[in-house]
This record gives C-alpha cells, structure tokens and sequence, in this order.
C-alpha cells in the first residue's frame, strides 16, 4: 500500500504570513497589552496552541499540553513577561513492518506573552488537567471594574422637603 501526499504548505506559504500578520494585528489591536506573535526560542519543535479569556478579575491562559506531564513544564515569570516553557517526551513505540507516517510533535516547546500592568504578578495560579496548562493572571484590585451607585442630591430632598 502507497499513501502518497500534497504538500499544501508550499501552496499556502504565500497567502498563510498575510492571515498571520492580519490575525496578530487584530488580536492587538483588541487586546493591546498581551503578546500574540510567536516568539519561540531556536530550538522550539513544536508550539502548543492557547486560548486567551480577559475577565473582570482575572486574565486566563489556557495551553493546550496533549502528552506533556506536568513535570515537564515550567512557568517563569521575569519582568513583565511569563514564559511557559516544556517538553513533550517521544515514547519507545515497538516497530511494526512499516510506518506509513509521524505527524505528532515532540520535543521542547516555548511560549512568551508580555502581561499588561494590570496583573497582579504575585498571586499567579497554574492548573493542569487532562492535557490542558491553564494559568489564571489576576487583576490588580485598581484595574478591576467596579460600580458606581449613583446618589439623589440635595437639591432634589430640599424641594421635596417644602
């Protein structure tokens, strides 16, 4: 049996850094502050996807880790900038006759994002449950939106006062 493939990258090479660059830019545009290009280190060998979510009182980020054990994974946190970095470990297969293809990424992996002022660094929280690395970044109590009651003034008691 033969599988034979097109390789579509090529194909989409040209158009794919034009979406990129429009997708980046809108994400900044609407959420100015986080970093959303991908700076990886040079010996990255794959790049886990993420899910950004601001909320009132907290940013979270959510890094889908399929096969990655917690172990394997570090957050750092330097300046204004939280690097998660890790690896995913290549398990020993048995060999069968053939292997028709590899598609799944292994090996080290690195993700930066720079945070906006408003996170409170020193409360920071990382979770990871079944393959997904979520780390919750809470607002500093002053950037949190809050409500204002709107009072009845006192001209308004005097006239009814008369």
């Amino acid at each position: 049996m033969f599988i034979t493939t097109r390789d579509t990258n090529r194909d989409a090479a040209a158009g794919l850094t034009t979406v990129s660059s429009r997708l980046n830019r809108l994400l900044n545009d609407a959420f100015g502050g986080l970093d959303w290009q991908y700076r990886d280190s040079a010996g990255a060998s794959w790049v886990p996807p993420v899910d950004i979510f601001e909320e009132n009182d907290a940013i979270r980020i959510m890094a889908e880790l399929p096969g990655v054990r917690p172990e394997d994974v570090k957050i750092s946190l330097e300046s204004n900038v939280l690097t998660i970095h890790g690896q995913k470990q290549q398990e020993a297969e048995e060999r069968t006759e053939r292997v028709h293809r590899y598609e799944r990424a292994y090996g080290s992996f690195e993700r930066t994002f720079t945070l906006p002022a408003s996170v409170d660094a020193n409360n920071i929280k990382a979770t990871y449950d079944v393959g997904v690395l979520t780390v919750t970044l809470p607002k500093v109590e002053r950037a949190r939106p809050r409500q204002i009651q709107v009072e009845v003034g006192t001209q308004e008691q005097k006239s009814n006062n008369r």
